[in-house]
């Protein structure tokens, strides 16, 4: 899962940054506004974390302009600004939560996943062939047994079956792995998804290459 840390205290942003990476989520930091809408408007993002005092614009501002463009990705606010107006405010702008600093981690994680889960639709239970996506514990389980899959792997994986039936672009494969300036080339993918299908195969689950378009995940019914 990618995330997009909107904060401009250094210290914050890295240690949240190093955190929610050991639990697996990609995260892209943005220290201001302009770097953040850029982000917006280039890349897919699975979250967004925002602070409300950016030294360039309001985080509410930023916040008003994601949802004129009618961008649905959650939005968990993360602020000392603990006035009532001020969670209204957020609130009404589109935000989807509003935690307060300081905040204990094991929640903000919970509330993360929470959001994330929520956008599409509880996934969690989501099963293809005899594959179950469990992203509470960020694994695949197979007959509820968990798999052993790198941290690539898993990514790439846990992409296609969120769109399990609905073709997906290296694009966005590459973005869903890419963290910060990190990039993941259409040669590494490819080998991703060669290593995959042969193991996904035995599963009861096919990984199609749809030529010029990206990869589809579906149900083997031959098997």
């Amino acid at each position: 899962m990618k995330i997009l840390l909107v904060e401009d205290d250094t210290v914050l942003a890295d240690g949240l940054t190093h955190v929610l990476g050991q639990s697996g989520y990609a995260v892209t930091g943005a220290a201001s506004g302009a770097y953040a809408e850029s982000a917006l408007l280039t890349q897919s993002f699975d979250l967004v974390i925002l602070d409300l005092g950016l030294p360039d614009m309001e985080g509410c501002e930023l916040l008003r302009r994601l949802r004129a463009r009618k961008n649905p990705v959650p939005v968990l606010v993360l602020t000392a600004r603990d006035a009532l107006n001020d969670r209204i405010k957020g609130l009404e702008w589109g935000a989807d939560d509003y935690m307060v600093k300081p905040f204990d981690l094991r929640e903000l994680e919970a509330r993360i996943h929470a959001l994330i889960r929520r956008r599409y639709g509880g996934f969690g239970d989501l099963k293809v062939g005899r594959l179950t996506l469990d992203t509470l514990n960020r694994q695949v389980l197979v007959d509820d047994m968990p798999i052993i899959l790198s941290a690539r792997e898993y990514g790439v994986l846990e992409a296609l079956l969120i769109q399990a039936g609905r073709v997906v672009s290296k694009d966005r494969i590459a973005q869903r792995l890419s963290a910060g300036n990190e990039e993941l080339g259409d040669n590494a993918i490819e080998v991703y998804i060669h290593r995959l299908r042969k193991r996904m195969e035995a599963f009861g689950v096919r990984i199609r290459t749809v030529r010029g378009l990206g990869y589809l995940l579906e149900k083997d019914t031959d098997g």
